[in-house]
């Protein structure tokens, strides 16, 4: 019995480091994408492209609708992407204040 019982907790502890393993990874990624799409006008400089980046979208002719900002803004926030201070700040800077 011993036996099965730490052959459990081995496949308890092996798939919980595999799940948080994931989640950060995707978190992590995440927050690169974000970071590139709300980089400050002083950062605003192409940096050399990268295998690993996904390519730039083409901009909109009439610019992006700061409804759906602040929906995915918020969406963000919820997943605990966003800190409190970087949502603030990211919401004031779609609301121009």
């Amino acid at each position: 019995m011993p036996l099965i019982r730490g052959m459990a907790r081995t496949a308890v502890v092996a798939g919980t480091a595999t799940a948080v393993s994931n989640r950060v990874s995707r978190r992590q990624t995440q927050r690169w994408a974000d970071q590139e799409q709300y980089t400050p006008a002083y950062m605003a400089a192409e940096p050399p492209p990268s295998q690993y980046a996904a390519p730039a979208p083409a901009p909109e002719a009439a610019g992006p609708d700061p409804i759906e900002q602040l929906k995915q803004l918020g969406e963000l926030h919820q997943q605990g992407i966003l800190t409190d201070e970087e949502f603030a700040a990211q919401k004031a800077k779609i609301l121009g204040q």
